[in-house]
């Protein structure tokens, strides 16, 4: 952990649904909206929220068509970045349900799983310490038709989408990590059936504000 005098490192790593996109205009919600700074003021001072999302991001997977999206090459440096890093939020899989991936649940979840493996092993460094790591299942995609990624997604990503957070919580558990399924507490906003209205964020920073809590002992 931290020392005495210096905040409780938390970084959230994920792709847009961290990051913070508007699915209204697709622009980034600000600093009073987004989940990921609610988390922090919910935290306190006694916390350090670091926000690392991107759009797009894969769990391992390199996107020929985006290019730069492999969040297991991303954690790499992430790690080295931040650290110490005492925990580590970690929301990815929603992007690998894109039709050219052609992913199903099971296949996403062995890939979380290579994230997890990442997340829960010391580096070479001398504060690369393992930190204590949340995983996050997305919530389920909504109906795709009519919205702008409608052609990117189909009606069988959305139904491998209900079965994340099983597999997530199935690979939590393999890993030895805490688990939290984000759609028991928010849902995909029916504009674009994949990201967060700005009203539930809150609900969403609070439950996790007591997930980190736990983790941490505080």
């Amino acid at each position: 952990m931290a020392g005495s005098k210096d905040p409780i490192s938390v970084v959230c790593f994920g792709d847009s649904l961290t990051w913070g996109f508007n699915p209204v205009d697709m622009s980034r919600y600000g600093h009073d909206i987004r989940w990921t700074r609610l988390l922090q003021k919910d935290l306190g001072p006694d916390f350090y929220v670091v926000e690392e999302g991107v759009n797009g991001r894969t769990t391992v997977f390199e996107d020929p068509v985006k290019g730069d999206k492999n969040g297991l090459e991303h954690l790499f440096t992430v790690r080295k970045t931040h650290m110490p890093i005492d925990v580590l939020i970690i929301m990815l899989g929603t992007n690998d349900l894109q039709d050219r991936f052609g992913m199903n649940a099971e296949t996403i979840s062995i890939a979380i799983g290579r994230l997890l493996f990442l997340a829960t092993q010391p580096t070479d460094d001398v504060e690369g310490r393992a930190p204590k790591v949340l995983l996050m299942s997305p919530p389920p995609l909504g109906d795709l038709q009519g919205t702008p990624f409608e052609l990117q997604f189909s009606s069988r990503s959305q139904e491998e989408s209900t079965k994340l957070a099983d597999a997530y919580q199935c690979k939590a558990e393999e890993y030895g990590v805490a688990f939290f399924d984000t759609g028991t507490v928010i849902s995909a906003s029916p504009v674009d059936a994949i990201h967060f209205e700005a009203e539930p964020q809150a609900d969403l920073a609070k439950a996790i504000a007591v997930e980190v809590r736990k983790l941490v002992g505080r």
